[in-house]
């Protein structure tokens, strides 16, 4: 039942995110470019993958480490974790949808795929990526305000709004605007943080 939902959620979570960015390409850019390449789905260059790779994978470990963290803080607060919460094993396939489909991909298109391109392209790099970054965080921050209080949900923005700024950076200046770096790092991060919620290491 828990891998339904989690299939479920992250097909409405697809949807719904790459709902701008779509409308977006159909109007302005659709006879010029092709969507995949539009968002950021391209192959990072051969000789900038090791450098990519290894970026990313130090990333993903601070990310977990960081997230952990957070999550100890968050005491009974609902977080997108929450539901593997000492479920042991057997949602690993829940997790793994969780984190490679859900929360990470529909983020991604949205906001490193289609906002900081978009940004980035109207006002350079420096100022899109920092607007992209901080929409980001802000929308983490709102998520918590009710649960934590604003103080720990600006905490968290700002924990996410960094993040959010180094992933756009590897993604622009590293891995020539493709958009796969920062979709690794994020279910990465995501799936080690739900496996540990559910071995009750959170």
């Amino acid at each position: 039942m828990l891998l339904l939902n989690k299939l479920l959620s992250a097909v409405f979570e697809l949807l719904i995110f790459s709902l701008l960015p779509a409308c977006w390409w159909l109007i302005t850019a659709r006879k010029q470019i092709s969507f995949e390449q539009w968002i950021g789905f391209k192959a990072i260059p051969k000789e900038k993958r090791a450098k990519v790779w290894g970026w990313a994978s130090l990333t993903s470990l601070g990310l977990l480490l960081l997230s952990i963290v957070l999550l100890k803080n968050v005491g009974t607060a609902h977080t997108a974790v929450s539901d593997f919460t000492n479920q042991g094993w057997r949602v690993l396939p829940a997790i793994l949808v969780y984190a490679v489909l859900g929360t990470s991909l529909p983020e991604e298109l949205l906001f490193r795929g289609f906002l900081l391109k978009r940004l980035a392209a109207r006002f350079g790099f420096a100022i899109g990526n920092l607007i992209q970054a901080l929409l980001f965080g802000l929308l983490h921050s709102v998520m918590f305000i009710n649960q934590l209080g604003l103080l720990s949900a600006l905490g968290i923005g700002w924990f996410t709004l960094l993040v959010a700024w180094l992933m756009g950076f590897i993604n622009e200046k590293s891995a020539a605007g493709s958009i796969y770096p920062s979709w690794m790092i994020h279910a990465l991060a995501n799936f080690l943080t739900g496996l540990s919620a559910a071995l009750g290491l959170l």
